[in-house]
């Protein structure tokens, strides 16, 4: 049997902690069904007897306090909510024994902003890491030695387990049933909580918010105007005429700004614009790709799909309402 703590920090999200005790405590269930004994043995690890979560909204009882747990297989982080810096003081006893476990033998998995308690114990420093992708910017400055990994869904990497924003930890749960009790287990789960298996990514769900939170001004208003002017050829060149800088000083700091190149930041928000008049329009696909500025249908899918994990067709199937209920 695998004992799995699955932690109870201070302001975690209740969704998270309690999806994830339902989905492993109900595979015990269905091997009990087959007269097969239980896989998991789960329990609830605080620092505390009782810690609130969601703002303060719900108490938790825990089973047992993280001094009282010498070996476990098995360690699973839930969402944080609210400030993450002040999540992770609150919650920093949790670390040392976070890195005593990990260096014993146990395995870790954050679910969503969770990551970010992990990052705090230094154990994902030069590997990669997922988390929800609106906390990109915070994280990346938070935990510049992790690769951070927003696309994706679920990493697996030297014991290592995250997952992006949201309900998609339900889909990590899923995976660590899979490996632990068996595809069928997993499935079984999947067809039970009506949870939609498979998914790889997160690309789809991200809205691009050009990154602003820098003091760089002439950058800012770069990115302004590329975000007024998207459906217009800009180079950079042109930028940097326009804000009296050098072309290689431009790009090494609208790079260390926003995290992309000017070129990457332009395609960003164009694939947004696109994004936007796929789901409300009822604009055809090569009406949009004119729209936005582009005039090669071949780059335009690649690119859309390489920034969405979607062509234009399918994002469009999938979240313009006419399309996804038949709507007049």
């Amino acid at each position: 049997m695998k004992h799995v703590s699955i932690l109870v920090p201070k302001g975690a999200i209740l969704g998270s902690l309690e999806g994830t005790r339902q989905l492993l405590t109900q595979v015990n269930a269905f091997r009990a069904s087959r007269e097969e004994p239980p896989m998991f043995n789960v329990q609830l690890v605080g620092i505390e007897k009782e810690t609130p979560l969601s703002g303060g909204l719900f108490m938790a009882r825990t089973h047992v306090l993280i001094d009282e747990v010498k070996k476990t297989d098995l360690i699973i982080i839930p969402a944080l909510d609210g400030d993450l810096i002040e999540a992770i003081e609150n919650n920093k006893a949790f670390i040392p024994w976070l890195k005593e476990q990990y260096n014993n033998g146990a395995e870790i998995a954050s679910l969503c902003l969770g990551a970010f308690l992990l990052a705090s114990t230094g154990l994902v420093n030069g590997k990669k890491c997922a988390t929800h992708w609106m906390a990109e910017s915070h994280f990346k400055r938070m935990f510049p030695e992790v690769e951070l990994v927003t696309e994706k869904i679920i990493t697996d990497e030297h014991g290592i387990y995250s997952s992006g924003g949201a309900f998609s930890y339900l889909n990590l749960i899923l995976y660590l049933i899979e490996k632990f009790a068996g595809r069928d287990m997993s499935v079984l789960a999947a067809k039970v909580f009506a949870i939609e298996i498979e998914r790889q990514n997160q690309l789809s769900f991200t809205i691009f918010q050009g990154q602003k939170e820098h003091e760089d001004e002439p950058i800012k208003k770069a990115q302004q105007f590329i975000e007024s002017n998207f459906q217009e050829k800009i180079t950079v060149d042109q930028l940097a005429t326009m804000f009296a800088l050098g072309r290689r000083n431009l790009e090494r700091r609208f790079k260390k700004a926003t995290s992309n190149t000017v070129a990457e930041y332009i395609q960003r928000v164009k694939i947004e614009a696109a994004k936007l008049s796929l789901e409300r329009s009822r604009e055809n696909v090569n009406e949009v790709m004119y729209n936005i500025g582009y005039t090669d249908p071949k780059a335009f899918r690649t690119t859309f799909k390489r920034i969405t994990g979607l062509s234009p067709v399918q994002y469009r199937n999938k979240y313009n309402r006419e399309m996804a209920y038949g709507t007049n």
